[in-house]
């Protein structure tokens, strides 16, 4: 829940600020770009995240609750894909997309759901080689110690928002740069903002993945992901609210497109969860072994 929750609204403080910014100056389309655009690239950070863990973080979560992130990011990014078929006519007082306010209910009834499932599983799978992380805050790190483990609340409380404060600022002059260079370079802003700007606000995402995965708190890592995904998208609600009139009917084809990319890469990834592939055993030595540069690999 670290991960679906604290970790995915903190990461997705860039995203917030573009679409503020956005939203404000009447540039829907790099708002929709990068929020629906973003998906799939952060999606892909997970590559970046297994590079430096020792197996697959779909083998090693173990768990049948990151599939059920997954099926969050299914559900909201659909109702992207349905609210851009509505017309702007059958907006709530002219402003609000009813799409817009079901991602946001359906995202707080996913994140109940999941939360009571963590609490009490009806399913006891056992993966073996599986190593998730923490079961909760109590169970010390498997595999590093924390590095505040020794600094007070309040200490840890202020870094923590002097953090969020660092990114929120940042999506802000991502958002008023970004728009000058696709002006300049004469990018779309779909375009510009699935591509550029997506690949920048997913910066968050990969150092707070990698420090999961250096924690032992793989599962940590891939909820961040999935919950980054499903809470950008609730951003909609507040893009039509500045902008007072609905975001989603101007996402276009493209934006279409790129949500379905988005998809497609979540349900490989919970395929990929079920199903557990490793690494070979060659593959696994000469990747993480220093030593296997130097011996000769063994006949099996």
């Amino acid at each position: 829940m670290g991960g679906v929750v604290i970790l995915a609204v903190v990461g997705s403080l860039p995203e917030l600020a573009i679409t503020i910014s956005a939203a404000a100056s009447g540039n829907l389309g790099l708002a929709a770009g990068n929020l629906i655009g973003g998906i799939a690239t952060q999606t892909m950070v997970l590559v970046v995240c297994d590079l430096a863990a020792p197996e697959p973080l779909t083998y090693l979560v173990g768990s049948l609750i990151p599939v059920l992130e997954g099926m969050l990011v299914v559900l909201v990014v659909s109702g992207v894909l349905l609210g851009a078929l509505l017309p702007s006519s059958v907006a709530i007082g002219g402003v609000v997309s009813p799409a817009s306010l079901g991602i946001v209910v359906t995202w707080i009834v996913c994140i109940w759901i999941v939360n009571r499932t963590r609490k009490s599983p009806a399913w006891h799978v056992v993966m073996k080689g599986s190593r998730p992380g923490r079961p909760n805050r109590r169970v010390k790190h498997p595999e590093e110690s924390r590095p505040f483990v020794h600094a007070s609340l309040t200490r840890v409380a202020l870094l923590f928002g002097g953090a969020c404060a660092v990114t929120l600022a940042a999506g802000v002059a991502l958002e008023v740069t970004g728009s000058h260079l696709a002006d300049r370079a004469g990018i779309n802003g779909v375009i510009f903002g699935a591509t550029v700007l997506g690949v920048a606000t997913a910066l968050p995402e990969i150092s707070s993945g990698i420090a999961a995965v250096r924690l032992g708190d793989h599962q940590l890592a891939i909820g961040d992901i999935f919950g980054g995904n499903a809470f950008q998208v609730c951003l909609f609600l507040l893009a039509d609210l500045i902008a007072m009139k609905p975001a989603l009917p101007q996402a276009g084809k493209l934006n279409s497109w790129l949500a379905t990319l988005g998809i497609a890469l979540t349900a490989i990834y919970m395929i990929g969860m079920i199903v557990r592939p490793q690494r070979p055993p060659r593959l696994a030595r000469t990747r993480f072994s220093p030593s296997s540069c130097t011996r000769s690999a063994s006949p099996d």
